[in-house]
């Protein structure tokens, strides 16, 4: 047994992970196999059609970025392709989707845990994916966050009889509920297939021939596509903040950068400042909103159409840009997506954040496999520029900002989250309660949130009647939250210290997280 700790957004996903870790496997076989189980077990969340991204700091001293999100296809999209509008309702507020096959980009996750395998991990695949196969082929109940979700997006899981086959309760249709039985045969087949004949089934076997099919039904992924996509390894966006190094998602990937923006304008204020004013303060909220706006401003000014919404990095860290924020924040001016988290880290040394996407479902299964497609041609977050004039063979831009972070006395922070837009303000959040209040992971992770984005602040329930009011007062438009909602994230982190063999961790409760301590 290898020991190390997990947060995952649900018990079988944590489960397979902590079993590779029982298994002697180590924290890539674990994240391996826990990201391989997130597909079966959180289908709203993630997929094999979707994309993701993994930061890992491996027991030799390397860091490495893995990017195996979406990519767009080699051909524009044809005028009379399958896509259509649909509202997700969140409660306080509504967010426009688009679906159908016209919204699928090159899917990743496949190829890309496979390459995270072959790359790091050590134990077997047979035993790396067989978590997830015996989920697929048993079932799994449902559980209340899951049926939640099937609620929230049943628009597109009840869009085609393929997904209503395997989404919707047989005879009446309705979305399946807490307590059903989930159960995929075909994607369990699909999983032993992979197993048995790697990850080119996919990308040039009989997978690759079904999807290739949808293209004639008015799709956008060929086999031309497939056979082209590669998993792209990075560095790392490295940043400090208050003497701690920081490594998260670099570019084309947005989320990461925005993060490290903000907690660089949030360092003009002195060391131990924040902590002075309390976490329950408008006045920290109220500089928290400031520099979420600042963040949000800068991302659409410095945004590159041509590279599918990717931030020019060197013009936003440009240091008359940087210390005008700055500058601004002291004087006190005020300027106006279905994802899952995993993070491990085991007792050799190894760390892992790694996000998974499939968007929201494009509404489409591939034929036979179990497999929902993605819809990210279809985000508004990552399209902000529209979706009639999206780029070709790009990588696609993405929210999604696994981090890491290395504290002064060898502890190693790891986390990430959903959440969309707010993803950047989650992870944000949680660094800031970790890194300047001294949280541990479960205080930091359970604290109210806010969002503010397009000159609305967005205030989660918990802080103290008196901040929500001063909140409400300063800012314009304001809404106020009823309670923990899967809107601002869903943030699952671990803290590890070997020197200290500390090993803890907490999944978010706003996307029924947990954690488990091998």
């Amino acid at each position: 047994m290898v020991k190390g700790v997990v947060a995952a957004g649900h018990q079988h996903t944590a489960e397979a992970a902590a079993q590779l870790l029982g298994e002697g496997g180590n924290a890539y076989d674990a994240i391996v196999a826990a990201g391989f189980t997130a597909c079966v077990v959180e289908p709203v969340l993630a997929s094999l059609g979707g994309g993701g991204f993994l930061v890992s700091h491996h027991q030799n001293g390397d860091d490495c970025a893995y990017d195996f999100f979406v990519q767009t296809p080699l051909q524009p999209p044809v005028a009379d392709r399958d896509f259509y509008p649909i509202v997700a309702n969140f409660g306080a507020v509504q967010q426009e989707f688009h679906i159908g096959l016209g919204s699928v980009a090159v899917p990743g996750v496949v190829k890309g845990l496979f390459t995270i395998h072959r790359d790091l991990g050590r134990l077997p695949m047979a035993k790396v994916m067989a978590p997830a196969i015996q989920a697929a082929r048993q079932g799994i109940r449902i559980n209340s966050f899951q049926a939640y979700l099937f609620r929230l997006v049943n628009a597109i899981y009840s869009s085609t009889p393929e997904s209503r086959r395997i989404f919707a309760r047989e005879g009446s249709g309705d979305p399946l509920s807490e307590g059903d039985l989930l159960v995929f045969p075909d994607l369990a087949a699909t999983l032993e297939a992979l197993l048995a004949e790697g990850d080119g089934l996919f990308y040039q076997g009989e997978i690759q021939q079904k999807i290739a099919l949808l293209y004639e039904a008015g799709g956008t992924v060929s086999s031309d596509d497939l056979k082209a996509y590669q998993v792209v390894k990075r560095t790392p966006f490295e940043f400090k903040f208050r003497g701690n190094r920081l490594l998260t998602n670099p570019p084309p990937a947005s989320g990461g950068a925005m993060v490290a923006f903000a907690m660089d304008i949030l360092s003009v204020r002195g060391e131990g400042e924040f902590e002075e004013r309390v976490f329950d303060s408008s006045d920290y909220l109220s500089i928290l909103a400031r520099v979420m706006a600042m963040t949000d401003q800068a991302r659409m000014k410095r945004m590159v159409p041509s590279q599918c919404g990717a931030l020019d990095i060197e013009a936003m860290f440009d240091s008359g840009h940087l210390e005008l924020c700055r500058k601004l924040l002291a004087e006190g001016v005020q300027q106006t997506r279905g994802t899952t988290q995993i993070s491990v880290a085991d007792g050799l040394g190894n760390v892992a954040s790694m996000g998974l996407s499939n968007g929201e479902g494009c509404g489409h299964v591939i034929p036979g496999t179990g497999i929902v497609l993605n819809n990210m041609l279809g985000e508004q977050d990552i399209n902000p520029f529209g979706f009639s004039d999206i780029p070709t063979n790009r990588r696609m831009s993405s929210m999604m900002a696994p981090t890491l972070a290395f504290q002064m006395d060898g502890t190693i922070i790891a986390t990430g989250s959903g959440g969309s837009n707010r993803i950047r303000t989650a992870v944000l959040q949680v660094l800031m309660n970790l890194l300047e209040f001294n949280m541990s992971p479960s205080e930091a992770v359970q604290s109210p949130r806010i969002h503010f984005e397009e000159d609305q602040l967005q205030i989660e329930a918990g802080y103290s009647v008196e901040t929500m009011d001063a909140m409400s007062a300063e800012f314009e438009s304001c809404k106020l939250w009823q309670g923990q909602n899967l809107f601002f994230g869903g943030a699952h982190t671990v803290r590890v210290n070997l020197e200290q063999a500390i090993f803890e961790g907490a999944g978010d409760p706003r996307r029924a997280g947990l954690s488990i301590v091998t």
